[in-house]
């Protein structure tokens, strides 16, 4: 695909952020819709390139049709803040995105995660596994999948790319900065919300970002309707992030604590964001792990930052940790 103009929805995330970033490194034109596109631009770091900041919703039909004018791709990285009311904001947003996609001949982008199975998919899933999930949100993510197949047959393309847990210096709503260590704070402890000895499967934000790009700058390899996974980081046993946070914070005998689980249950009908969690506790109880043979095919490789570098890129920009001072600091101070 020749690089042209891309929309960004949900550019302020973690993974519309990166998406972005990575698609001006390439250079793309970024647009990124947002509602108060002053504050939004603020929070842009000023020492790299700098998506065009538009005033709209995702919420509103009009101002996505309008922002995706003369757009070749539509990053729909967009969620409903703080992980609740996916049953009336999520179907919304993506029709909004299917509509301005088939006004403009766009290509659809949506960042995929693994709540699409269940446990007849497990433990090994490639593309093809059957899509049966067991909870609310698993049963949303397949009716906007379904709904961009459906829209495939009247020729609107798309792109899913499903990976597994996100981690990433500007990801504050994830597994990793709200659960194994606490964004903005100081570490003190690890987290442990898997089984002992269980694998878990992790990918780094800016990987999938940069896969992202490479993949839709491989548009007559694409199908109408494509779907891949990433393969990201594989923790077989449950530990290798955890010591990989360690190393990176320099404290070998930084303490793992398991999560509570008892009092979270017994929370969550009080606290919105643990009977969210407590939905999603299944993935913490059984290997589930994505297979990136398609993905390979396409690209030959899979992006992929080693896990000490990702995670102390992480863990720096979550402000748990200091990054290291420059030499000209060193020398001021």
């Amino acid at each position: 695909m020749e690089r042209g103009t891309a929309l960004v929805l949900g550019a302020t995330g973690g993974i519309g952020g990166e998406t972005a970033s990575a698609l001006l490194r390439r250079g793309w034109k970024v647009r990124a819709l947002a509602r108060d596109p002053a504050r939004a631009a603020a929070q842009w770091s000023a020492s790299t390139p700098r998506p065009a900041w538009v005033a709209g919703d995702a919420m509103d039909a009009a101002s996505v049709i309008a922002a995706a004018r003369g757009a070749a791709l539509i990053v729909h990285a967009v969620n409903p803040p703080g992980y609740r009311d996916w049953e009336t904001l999520v179907p919304p947003m993506l029709e909004n995105t299917l509509r301005a996609a088939e006004a403009t001949g766009a290509r659809i982008v949506l960042p995929g995660n693994v709540y699409n199975y269940g446990p007849d998919a497990f433990p090994d899933i490639d593309e093809n596994a059957p899509q049966h999930p067991v909870t609310r949100k698993g049963a949303i993510r397949v009716r906007m999948e379904q709904h961009l197949r459906e829209a495939s047959t009247r020729g609107v393309r798309s792109l899913v790319v499903r990976a597994g847990d996100f981690f990433g210096p500007r990801a504050g709503s994830n597994w990793f900065a709200q659960g194994l260590v606490k964004a903005g704070r100081p570490l003190a402890s690890i987290t442990d919300p898997g089984r002992p000895g269980l694998g878990h499967q992790w990918t780094y934000l800016p990987d999938m970002a940069e896969t992202i790009a490479q993949l839709v700058e491989r548009e007559h390899a694409l199908a109408t309707f494509e779907s891949v996974h990433m393969a990201g980081h594989w923790d077989a046993d449950g530990t290798q992030m955890q010591a990989a946070i360690r190393r990176a914070s320099g404290r070998p005998d930084l303490p793992v604590r398991r999560f509570p689980w008892r009092l979270a249950m017994l929370a969550s009908p009080f606290v919105p964001m643990l009977r969210e969690l407590r939905e999603m506790r299944y993935l913490w109880q059984t290997p589930v792990r994505l297979r990136n043979a398609r993905l390979v095919a396409l690209l030959g490789s899979e992006p992929h930052t080693q896990l000490d570098a990702a995670v102390r890129a992480t863990l720096e920009g979550l402000g748990c940790i200091q990054a290291p001072r420059t030499h000209g600091e060193r020398q001021a101070t």
